[in-house]
């Protein structure tokens, strides 16, 4: 500690950290803020526009001469282009001045609006995507864009579960928010026949957009996470914590088609877990079997009877393009696979489950917060 650190009164550190976060909290405000100034603008000038079209029939053209003159008349100004114009257009028409302020879309950076704008057709889903970019800690565009081109809106909290027979209603639903179905495996480049523990390498050698992939708040403890039970050996294939939910979720995978029986080593672990890392202060552990095929009925009779909270969902290639998807396995070619592979489990790390929540890795807010406005200068 230096000479100047000891002259300060205690309780300085405590002051120094409160005026920080006050004045990281106004910054963000004034973010909103012009963001917000920054939409009602834009919906007010293509409004004042589509009045004109609508009762004097003013055809194109005049949009071509407007980001003319108003380019002219404001040159620092982006966003003034004829392709924002006609941007704006649509904005005005797909929603009211008031959801600019009482929706999420007015929390949006412009550039997330054009996308919303662009890749759907239904506003339903629009609305959506806006609420769901803004609640969980600002989607950059990319993220945005890689949700809508995935049908995230038709996956989320889509897999069969017994969530609600096993968990207290609020948390059941919170729970079932977590899961996916299918998840959407594409971005793992397979081009040849793999086995489970060929999914789990693929997916660890690409945790970052398996994180994208699970959802918000996922932060990796480990894969083939060693569990000791009396001396014998068992080994999770994926575990993780969710900080945002605070919760432990397990992910077990099987290639080829769902059996009854896989629930039961789930089961287990999503028990161990509970019993050895969850503290009590924590939400109860989850598990999800991933698996490539099912039969929905036989999954819900095999829920009814489980003890633990779990979930059954497929994932899938079905995006990926027809020279890749080509090159994925049969599940005949899966067995063949399987029973050629060694059943050795190799060591591999372990994380302790208190530092999980500062492994994770949230999108960030400050790439939506700061993205310019689309233009074509």
């Amino acid at each position: 500690m230096s000479e100047v650190d000891r002259s300060l009164p205690d309780g300085y550190p405590e002051l120094l950290e409160d005026l920080k976060r006050t004045v990281a909290a106004a910054r963000w405000h004034a973010q909103r803020v012009v963001n917000t100034d920054l939409l009602l603008l834009y919906w007010q000038l293509r409004d004042a526009v589509l009045q004109r079209q609508r009762t004097e029939g003013w055809g194109t053209r005049v949009i071509d001469r407007l980001a003319t003159d108003l380019r002219a008349a404001f040159p620092e100004m982006r966003g003034l282009s004829r392709s924002n114009l006609f941007y704006m257009r649509s904005f005005a028409a797909s929603w009211p001045r008031t959801a600019i302020v009482q929706q999420p879309v007015g929390r949006l950076p412009w550039g997330h609006v054009t996308v919303l704008l662009d890749k759907l057709a239904y506003q339903a889903q629009r609305d959506w995507y806006a609420a769901a970019a803004t609640a969980e800690h600002g989607w950059s565009r990319n993220v945005l864009l890689h949700q809508i081109m995935s049908g995230l809106h038709t996956r989320a909290g889509a897999a069969p579960s017994n969530f609600p027979d096993r968990l207290p209603a609020s948390d059941s639903e919170l729970a079932q928010q977590l899961t996916r179905d299918p998840y959407v495996s594409d971005f793992l480049d397979l081009t040849a026949p793999v086995a489970e523990r060929d999914l789990e390498t693929a997916l660890v050698d690409r945790l970052q957009a398996f994180l994208l992939e699970l959802g918000h708040g996922f932060a990796f403890v480990g894969r083939q996470y060693h569990v000791e039970v009396d001396g014998d050996d068992f080994y999770i294939d994926l575990l993780f914590f969710n900080w945002a939910q605070s919760r432990f979720v397990v992910l077990e995978f099987e290639i080829g088609r769902f059996a009854p029986e896989h629930l039961g080593q789930l089961g287990f672990y999503v028990s161990w877990v509970d019993a050895n890392l969850r503290r009590h202060d924590h939400s109860p552990t989850i598990g999800v079997l991933l698996c490539t095929d099912r039969n929905d009925n036989v999954v819900r009779y095999a829920l009814a009877s489980a003890t633990s909270p779990m979930a059954v969902a497929t994932y899938t290639y079905d995006t990926l393009p027809d020279s890749i998807q080509a090159a994925v396995p049969t599940d005949e070619q899966l067995t063949t696979a399987l029973t050629s592979v060694t059943t050795a489990r190799t060591t591999t790390w372990n994380v302790h489950a208190s530092v999980a929540a500062g492994l994770a890795t949230p999108t960030a807010a400050e790439d939506s917060a700061n993205q310019a406005p689309a233009d074509d200068n």
